[in-house]
This record gives C-alpha cells, sequence and structure tokens, in this order.
C-alpha cells in the first residue's frame, strides 16, 4: 500500500473518530447536575424569591431572561415542570453562562449547549423538578364536567397523560384551544359523542380507552 493511501485512510478514520465524538457530545446534561443546580440557586425551592425581589424560582431566573426562552408571569408562580422546560431551553441558548453556581459547582457544558435547538417537554421532564406524567393508574374522576375556558388541577393530569399519545402540553390545567383538539379526537377514537365536554367517559378513555388518531 502506497503511503499516500496510508495517509488518506488515516485521514479519513480520524474524521469518524471527531465526528462520532461530535455526535455523541450532543446530550443534556445529566439530572444530577440539574439538581446541584437548584440546590446551590434556590435550596430547590420552585416557589422561592430572591431577598432582592430580582430572581425568581427554582433556576433564580430574572424577569429578561424568563421572557427571553418564552416564559409568562412570574417564574416562581409557574409548575415545575414549566421551570425545568425553560430551564433546560435556557442552556440550548446561552449554556451555562446565565447560573453562577454553575461555575461555583464547575459544571461542563456539552454539544447542546449554545445549540440554539428548541427543547419540547418532554426533553425537558428528565430535570426532576416535576412528575412529567401522572400516576400510571387512572386517577379518580374529579367529579366535575370540564369546558372551554376552564382551569383546573385535575385538567393538568388529563393534559400530561395525553402527552402519552404524542401531544406536547405544558400542563398548564386550563381548558383552551389544544385540549378541545384532543378531547375531540379522544371522543371520537372511543365512540364518545363529540361534544367536546370532559366528562367521566372521555376521562376514563384517556387512560383505559383508544388512543386518539392525531
Amino acid at each position: 500500500m502506497s503511503g499516500r493511501r496510508i495517509v488518506l485512510i488515516g485521514l479519513l478514520v480520524a474524521a469518524g473518530v471527531v465526528l462520532g465524538l461530535a455526535r455523541t457530545a450532543s446530550a443534556d446534561p445529566g439530572g444530577d447536575d440539574w439538581a446541584r443546580l437548584r440546590h446551590c440557586e434556590s435550596g430547590g425551592r420552585y416557589d422561592i424569591v430572591s431577598a432582592s425581589g430580582k430572581y425568581y424560582g427554582a433556576y433564580q431566573f430574572d424577569l429578561p431572561t424568563w421572557r427571553s426562552v418564552g416564559g409568562r408571569g412570574l417564574p416562581h408562580q409557574a409548575a415545575p415542570a414549566e421551570q425545568d422546560f425553560r430551564a433546560l431551553y435556557l442552556y440550548r441558548m446561552r449554556g451555562w453562562q446565565p447560573w453562577t453556581c454553575a461555575r461555583t459547582l464547575g459544571l461542563r457544558e456539552d454539544g447542546d449547549a449554545r445549540s440554539k435547538r428548541v427543547p419540547t417537554y418532554a426533553e425537558s421532564a428528565y430535570l426532576g423538578g416535576g412528575a412529567s406524567t401522572p400516576p400510571a393508574g387512572m386517577p379518580p374522576w374529579p367529579g366535575k364536567v370540564f369546558r372551554y375556558g376552564d382551569c383546573d388541577p385535575a385538567l393538568r393530569t388529563f393534559q400530561l397523560r395525553m402527552n402519552a399519545f404524542g401531544y406536547d402540553f405544558q400542563g398548564t390545567g386550563c381548558y383552551r384551544d389544544e385540549t378541545r383538539t384532543a378531547v375531540l379526537a379522544l371522543q371520537r377514537a372511543n365512540g364518545i359523542k363529540a361534544s367536546g365536554l370532559l366528562g367521566p367517559k372521555t376521562w376514563q378513555a384517556a387512560w383505559q380507552g383508544k388512543p386518539p388518531r392525531r
């Protein structure tokens, strides 16, 4: 084999190794890193506000930063899963740079830092701040028929259950357009009158019925 061919093969192998390393490096930080960050920033409390009144929630967002990643309202009033999502979103935009505690803890960035890839709620569920799915068994029927415009903790449970069928609910607990679409699809798939009302039959179908067509 000529020296030129050996050099060429060596370059191709090296390129393949570099490419492989680049691919494996593209992964978000582990749950332990996020838990350490939360403990340092806020003692792990999602409802906390700093003494200065400028920083909010488990990840101590200030309001401009919170809004830069699509957050609404005040961060410490958002559900844990929402705060987790916005934290991962921020990490993918700016890496660990916004968090002083990340430097204190020596957290290292990986391939997804500053990647600009907007995450999904399913991708951020592992951060561990709040349950991303309801209990495996069907929760008891809450005893109330829900309709468009209603807000209730039970609606959040329903929304998160529907994520098992490929939806991407944030778990707001409010019945809006996306919830209505999911309710109607579930009703049609299970032979329930397509009224858009979330009653006991539709609730049961979310856990024990046929998955909706999307």
